[in-house]
């Protein structure tokens, strides 16, 4: 079994260079496997080959490696460990193993980069009146969000080039392995620096500082259609977020909000008005003028002996949605007046007892109610 440090155990100088680490670990690891050698102590020199491999392809880790010196390093590394069971363990990962699972057929922990991230949706929210929602508008909003920089074209270099990532090989991935007497668990994540893409920038854009986007604010048109309601949302496609670089911009959405009208309410494509007259219109007809939402002026027709709370229609005058616009429905309110003049008194008392004679109870008719005896 192999004793020392890890570069003993893979069998390479220290002043190695990386395809040499790898080549040393695959020509071990494929020797070692324990799927293939059944020498004793294979499976245990598997596990070191793995641990030094995860050492030392890491140039971070290999650093630290290097200055603090093997007892040292491992010592460390096994008190930072919190896993289950508070059992210390070693840090390492399987940033090679895509090439020595295939060598067996297999395909566990290749080599993978993670697509570039879309950028993320935006929502905002918009009142409006009324009116806008019947027949339809155009707002002008201001709109803050991430672009793509302008001086690196998005790529947060310079010089505009992007180079492999040296923290995780360009693999966009960290592997780390985890030894407890249960055995050996393996924690995939994505690289911090790289952001899963495998790439970095050459050299940093000081406009976006690397990031390949910066913060604007641009004002924005929106045409808001005719019959919206509230809740309903407006997609305004690329003006969210910036994605990553080579990926596509997130949307906007914009959130309706309606506000309420003093006279008109909505219901579906219909609008809805309340109209008052007087009992004697109602037991009478007569006709008033209403004027609809867009300001003109319509003659409704009342017809005589109309109920309280009944709703009469006029055609066309609602919501302009889907071709056919909505109704408007003109819901009748009868007015008791609360201090009538003499004459107007003298008129309902006349009308009350001619109810009472005919209905054999004198002031027992319908305005009995309404205005009292004498």
């Amino acid at each position: 079994m192999a004793t020392g440090d890890y570069y003993e155990i893979l069998g390479i100088p220290k002043n190695a260079d990386e395809k040499e680490i790898k080549k040393a670990y695959r020509t071990l690891a494929r020797k070692y496997h324990p799927d293939v050698c059944k020498e004793p102590g294979a499976e245990e020199r598997f596990k070191q080959i793995n641990e030094a491999y995860s050492v030392l392809s890491d140039s971070q880790k290999r650093a630290q490696y290097d200055h603090l010196g093997h007892e040292s390093f491992t010592h460390a590394s096994k008190g930072s460990y919190a896993g289950g069971g508070g059992f210390g363990g070693f840090s390492t990962d399987f940033s090679g193993f895509g090439d020595i699972f295939d060598f067996f057929g297999g395909g566990f922990g290749g080599q993978r980069q993670t697509a570039p991230r879309p950028g993320a949706d935006l929502l905002m929210r918009l009142q409006i009146i009324l009116d806008d929602a019947v027949f339809g508008t155009d707002r002008e909003i201001e709109v803050s969000h991430t672009e793509p920089c302008s001086a690196c074209d998005g790529t947060g270099s310079e010089t505009k080039k992007r180079v492999s990532c040296k923290t995780c090989g360009g693999s966009g991935q960290l592997r780390q392995m985890s030894q407890t007497i249960f055995g050996q668990f393996v924690r995939m994540s994505t690289c911090p620096d790289c952001r899963g893409l495998g790439k970095v920038p050459e050299t940093r854009c000081p406009d976006c500082r690397g990031a390949g986007v910066t913060q604007v604010r641009r004002k924005v048109q929106v045409h808001i259609p005719a019959g919206i309601d509230s809740g309903m949302r407006l997609r305004m496609e690329g003006y969210g977020e910036a994605g990553d670089f080579g990926a596509e911009n997130g949307d906007l959405f914009i959130e309706i909000q309606v506000k309420p009208h003093d006279l008109f309410t909505r219901h579906g494509d219909n609008l809805e008005m309340v109209a008052e007259i007087t009992p004697a219109q109602a037991v009478a007809g007569s006709v008033i003028t209403v004027e609809t939402i867009d300001k003109k002026h319509v003659e409704l027709t009342i017809p005589a002996g109309i109920q309280h709370d009944t709703a009469l229609k006029i055609q066309g005058e609602g919501v302009r949605r889907r071709g056919r616009p909505g109704d408007l429905l003109v819901r009748i309110r009868i007015r008791i007046p609360k201090h009538p003049s003499p004459e107007v008194r003298d008129l309902y008392e006349k009308i009350l007892e001619i109810e009472g004679s005919q209905a054999g109870h004198e002031k027992k008719g319908f305005f009995s109610g309404i205005m009292g005896k004498k």
